[in-house]
């Protein structure tokens, strides 16, 4: 594989064709309208696409936050299935701290499903990200092949850009502990009743810990690590 390249979209043949894109990853038609992306990269918000060679092989697009919180909200990430698990997610995530700080944000927020566990050792482990809040079927019925037949629950984390990443929490310092399954998408193709069970069992312990005043400290083989 060539090295990948990452680049400001900034022509409209580039937006249809990140657009095209991240349809394709999502099988789902409009996943990301062009004229979305186009207004969202004419307003100075990022939006990039991922190149191997001059083949664009993924997109990503977030906006900026309310002006007193220097923040940017990542939004949307593809990346095509051939290039996944190749280590692009990080390194797009160092392009996007760097381009964000250079705009003086502070923090970039994101949202994941709290089930896919590979997500959350990347965010939580491996970049540092916190949870700051438990979001239950934040975009209501979404009808991709990523997440049909399922509820859209989400974890909202923060990632401080500029501060080292806090260590996973020793064992001594775990009060809790919410299991999540291997590979969700499989099961859910597999059998889509087993991950309802899923959803409803991580959903009601997560949240119990957290209104008791818990803590997500980070991610492990375990699954979520609750601290004081």
């Amino acid at each position: 594989m060539s090295e990948i390249d990452i680049r400001t979209l900034d022509t409209v043949d580039a937006i249809h064709e990140a657009a095209g894109v991240l349809d394709r990853v999502w099988g789902e038609k409009g996943t990301m309208p062009a004229n979305i992306l186009r207004a969202l990269e004419h307003a100075g918000n990022y939006v990039v696409g991922l190149y191997d060679g001059e083949r664009m092989i993924g997109a990503s697009a977030a906006f900026f936050g309310p002006p007193s919180a220097r923040s940017m909200h990542s939004h949307i990430t593809g990346v095509l299935p051939a290039y996944q698990g190749r280590g692009l997610g990080r390194q797009l995530k160092i392009h996007q701290r760097d381009w964000a700080l250079q705009r003086g944000v502070g923090h970039v927020t994101w949202t994941f499903d709290p089930l896919v566990g590979r997500n959350a050792h990347f965010n939580l482990a491996v970049l540092g990200a916190r949870v700051t809040d438990y979001l239950v079927n934040q975009y209501g019925e979404m009808d991709d092949a990523v997440n049909r037949g399922d509820e859209s629950d989400r974890l909202m984390v923060s990632w401080a850009l500029a501060e080292p990443p806090e260590p996973t929490p020793a064992d001594a310092e775990v009060a809790a502990v919410v299991a999540v399954p291997g590979d969700i998408e499989a099961l859910r193709a597999s059998d889509p009743a087993a991950g309802a069970e899923w959803r409803v069992r991580v959903r009601d312990e997560m949240r119990e810990h957290l209104a008791s005043g818990l803590r997500i400290g980070g991610f492990d083989r375990r699954g979520y690590l609750f601290v004081r």
